[in-house]
């Protein structure tokens, strides 16, 4: 049940192409969530309330609707997460969201049924883009990260630490050091060296604010750079204040973040390529 946040994802089709237009005809999912955020002038317990693990409802249900205004023929993105309005996009500033809805089910259908005719092929309904896909594998492997021993958690974060590139990563584990848990070295282009300390929690929610700036507290004078990691998700307010202006900056990288960094890294996940053999029966009528 919805407490804070209200809308459903149809709800977001014409927020989606607002945000779009608003931000120039492209922009990466932050980009969109943030703008979509302003435009229905979210509060910050709609904004980030939780749909499961390290998902909000609102990242949830604007990548539903990103997948609709795709299908409808609106929307385009590339392999680096960028959204963009096709030139059909372009022309409208707003849908009817039930014949949107309406139009893309009836794609959804043909499809199914083009696929049940070809026997050459199992059937199958590709309903979903692959980023709405991706949370359910995401979310198992954030469970599975909640469940391993503490010391095997501080082991994993030192392994993708130095799998990213950094090197002489201590973990330190102490208590009362505001947050702090290990420091690391990076070097960029070979010549540029900077110290970085990291917190990596397993959090049940959101990381607040609060959370942001003691860590920035604690590392003045002791690094160039902060780093957290959580298994769970930052608040807009903690993502507003990590990149405040005239304070340090601190990255951050959330659950669905961590995840995708092992599989890139392929640290305890594995990517499966489904082989798909086609016949060409022209070929051998030509031979």
């Amino acid at each position: 049940m919805d407490k804070y946040f209200k809308y459903k994802y149809d709800d977001l089709f014409n927020p989606t192409l607002k945000a779009l237009k608003e931000l120039g005809g492209s922009g990466s999912v932050s980009e969109i969530e943030e703008e979509v955020t302003q435009i229905l002038n979210l509060s910050e317990e709609a904004a980030n309330e939780i749909h499961r693990e390290s998902t909000t409802k609102l990242t949830y249900r604007l990548a539903w609707a990103r997948n609709y205004l795709k299908r409808y023929g609106l929307l385009e993105n590339s392999s680096r997460g960028v959204w963009a309005l096709t030139e059909n996009g372009q022309k409208i500033t707003k849908v009817d969201q039930e014949k949107v809805k309406r139009t893309v089910v009836k794609k959804d259908r043909e499809e199914r049924l083009q696929k049940e005719n070809d026997k050459s092929e199992k059937p199958e309904l590709k309903e979903t883009t692959e980023e709405i896909e991706e949370f359910s594998w995401q979310d198992k492997l954030i469970d599975t990260i909640k469940n391993i021993h503490p010391d095997q958690f501080e082991r994993l974060c030192q392994r993708l630490l130095r799998e990213l590139g950094f090197v002489n990563v201590e973990v330190t584990g102490k208590t009362n050091d505001g947050g702090i848990d290990g420091k690391g070295l990076i070097k960029i282009g070979g010549v540029l060296s900077f110290h970085v300390v990291f917190q990596a929690k397993r959090y049940q929610g959101s990381v607040s604010s609060s959370v942001i700036r003691d860590f920035r507290g604690a590392m003045i004078g002791r690094a160039d750079k902060g780093l957290i990691m959580t298994t769970g998700s930052f608040t807009r307010e903690a993502k507003k204040e990590a990149q405040r202006d005239g304070a340090t900056p601190i990255d951050l990288i959330d659950g669905n973040d961590f995840a995708e960094r092992l599989k890139e890294l392929n640290l305890g996940v594995e990517v499966e390529m489904v082989e798909e053999v086609k016949v060409n029966q022209d070929w051998f009528m030509k031979i």
